[in-house]
């Protein structure tokens, strides 16, 4: 048995690889990391090719002398000696089981006792753990009593961001299945289809074309009102002629690597504001690309963009507006003020400028990969332009 899309055994161990020479400049035991969905839990996904999902925790030590343990869903009392060389169980010498769940509190800490054990027999002291303020409060009491920890994101981090040779070709194909995505959404909108029509479309077709999972984001609207990025509980509008509706698709591909697309879409013509505003985020997109190269400190392009769009008139940045990817729908390094990371060489970016002036939401998404000198050619093929169809 294996997974939709499996990365290869030379890149799981590429990247438990790296996790050891992290483990070992930090003189760890052990990494621990834990998710509840995957995706933003691809500390999980990147270390055994296998993500968390449903909201049920699956938590995965990896040993620095031995394979890593899983702690996850299951019946009691299940422990269980599996196959590190088998697909389903890919660099995996043990699954532990316990039907937990964190809707019911007094659940959640069946898992913490299963990871304790698993920590115990491996004879762990010194525990590194990735992320560690989203881990359960009760798991991190656990841990800090038992054993002495360290946090070990930003070591791990450090080494994740860049992609591989074999990441980097996933990346591409992501993109590409986007972009059909994107045109069979074109052939698709029409007058008298709901936005959830729309959302569901575009989610069957990137299923069909190897998606695992991700999000649809979009909500239409008519001429001079905005179309916002809204998910499944408000897409219950009806298209009518003349309306636009701004789309976004950020989705998993081949080997659970996230990127992501924006366009929007009308029904007929554009106005001359939506296309104006649309020129101004596209102009502020080429703008942010012209200040990345491996080196640069996010903040100074964050405050750069905040900088340029207020020498036109445009409100600076409140959100997130560019950000790495990769096994997570986001993950460093951000574009914004708190970002300490650098941009490194094969770094995978979204880069999303947007703004909402109350009579359109203008938006443009495409990812980039950073080079040595810049960033890539725009991974996503799809047309830079408002779509009049």
């Amino acid at each position: 048995m294996q997974t939709n899309s499996p990365i290869s055994d030379a890149e799981l161990e590429r990247r438990q690889t790296l996790a050891r020479s992290v483990m070992e400049d930090l003189g760890l035991d052990a990494l621990l990391c834990q998710a509840r969905e995957d995706w933003i839990g691809g500390y999980v996904r990147w270390l055994t090719d296998l993500p968390a999902g449903n909201g049920y925790p699956r938590t995965v030590i990896l040993f620095r002398d031995r394979p890593a343990a899983v702690i996850e869903m299951g019946a009691f009392g299940t422990d269980r000696t599996t196959d590190p060389a088998d697909p389903a169980t890919r660099g995996v010498s043990r699954v532990l089981g316990t039907p937990s769940f964190h809707s019911v509190h007094y659940t959640v800490d069946y898992d913490t006792e299963l990871i304790l054990a698993a920590l115990g027999d491996a004879g762990a002291r010194r525990i590194g753990t990735l992320c560690p303020s989203a881990l359960p409060h009760g798991l991190m009491s656990a841990l800090e009593t038992t054993f002495e920890t360290v946090d070990a994101s930003d070591a791990l981090d450090a080494v994740k961001a860049p992609k591989s040779a074999e990441e980097i070709d996933l990346i591409r194909q992501t993109a590409a299945m986007q972009d059909a995505v994107f045109a069979e959404v074109c052939d698709f909108i029409r007058p008298g289809v709901t936005d959830r029509d729309v959302a569901a479309h575009a989610e069957a077709v990137g299923r069909r074309l190897g998606s695992d999972q991700g999000i649809h984001l979009g909500l239409s609207a008519p001429m001079g009102e905005p179309s916002r990025f809204l998910g499944r509980p408000f897409q219950t509008r009806e298209l009518r002629d003349g309306d636009h509706m701004s789309l976004l698709i950020e989705t998993s591909g081949p080997g659970g690597i996230y990127l992501e697309i924006a366009r929007t879409m009308v029904l007929g013509r554009a106005d001359d504001h939506l296309l104006a505003a649309f020129d101004s985020v596209r102009a502020a997109q080429e703008h942010t690309l012209s200040l990345m190269a491996p080196g640069v400190a996010p903040a100074r392009i964050a405050a750069a963009h905040d900088a340029w769009m207020q020498a036109r008139g445009l409100p600076p940045e409140t959100r997130l507006y560019a950000h790495g990817q990769g096994c997570e729908m986001v993950e460093r390094p951000l574009i914004r003020r708190d970002e300490t990371m650098p941009l490194a060489k094969d770094m995978l970016l979204a880069v999303h400028p947007g703004y909402d002036d109350g009579r359109v939401f203008a938006v443009i998404c495409d990812n980039y990969l950073v080079t040595g000198t810049g960033v890539s050619d725009c991974l996503h093929k799809t047309d830079k332009r408002i779509f009049e169809l």
